[in-house]
């Protein structure tokens, strides 16, 4: 199983457009909004969210581009962990595919058919399914499901619909027993989460913010007092004890506001003593 970060930035990307704060005027590295591919074989690739990033991210993946044909393309599907607009905006930039599977809770299928009428748009184009994300074996690949989080987007805080609106992904290569775990989105240590990460050769894992009050102060001034709770991300910070011997750990979905973007911070090195990496847009694993 190959598996390459396409983008490892959370909502806005590093740097951020309308934000000058130290971070994001500084030399750090930059880094796209969060985003996966993985494959069994190396030649169909299913997309772990879709970042509006995404036109940019496969050109930049040799694997993902179009071809050998003028308009084959590798890509076999999506599935989404949460109904959040970094996360599916880029369903919208991917209508020329000519339909793609999507899977996703319940709850986040809904909303985007009533709340964000994405599916509404996306299907005009023709040939799109949209799928429950429960047990799914695709390609050599067998995908389950764990619920993480109630947080549902802004724009579908009026919908009706159950949760969960976040979930976390198990994906195993039944030919290899390669076992990788996508958990971008953490609201806290769930339970069960142990045991399904227990023997995962990856995990990527939440690292919105490093500490509990990195949004406090001047940001806070700007975003609203207690934002960043209410954004549902368990920082590094709340996670990294946690951590066993075993799995890869790898960071992701890291917000422009996190000390560890800067490789020269001491909570970067933090990270790295605590048996985590942080790697940057574009890494590869395999399993």
């Amino acid at each position: 199983m190959r598996v390459i970060l396409l983008g490892t930035a959370a909502g806005g990307g590093f740097p951020q457009w309308n934000c000058a704060c130290a971070l994001c005027v500084s030399d750090a590295p930059p880094r796209t909004q969060d985003c996966v591919a993985v494959s069994a074989d190396g030649e169909g690739w299913y997309l772990l969210n879709v970042s509006p990033d995404i036109r940019a991210q496969i050109l930049a993946t040799p694997p993902l581009r179009a071809g050998p044909g003028p308009r084959e393309i590798p890509l076999r599907g999506v599935l989404l962990t949460d109904a959040e607009l970094d996360h599916s905006l880029g369903l919208l930039l991917l209508r020329e595919a000519g339909g793609l599977p999507v899977w996703a809770p319940d709850a986040v299928l809904g909303a985007l058919s009533e709340q964000f009428p994405a599916r509404a748009i996306i299907d005009g184009y023709g040939g799109w399914e949209w799928l429950p994300s429960s047990d799914v074996s695709i390609d050599g690949l067998r995908v389950s499901m764990l619920p993480v989080s109630d947080k549902r987007p802004k724009y579908a805080r009026s919908s009706t619909e159950d949760g969960p609106w976040v979930v976390a992904y198990r994906i195993e290569d039944v030919q290899t027993g390669g076992v990788f775990v996508y958990a971008p989105c953490l609201k806290s240590w769930p339970d069960g989460f142990d045991d399904f990460t227990r023997d995962a050769g990856l995990v990527l894992l939440d690292g919105t913010f490093y500490a509990p009050d990195e949004m406090s102060g001047a940001t806070a001034a700007e975003v609203g007092d207690g934002a960043q709770l209410a954004m549902g991300h368990l920082p590094i910070t709340g996670s990294l004890a946690k951590l066993r011997p075993g799995p890869r750990w790898v960071y992701t979905h890291l917000n422009n506001t996190n000390p560890v973007i800067d490789p020269a911070s001491p909570e970067h090195a933090a990270v790295l003593a605590g048996g985590a990496s942080l790697p940057l847009d574009g890494t590869e694993f395999k399993l």
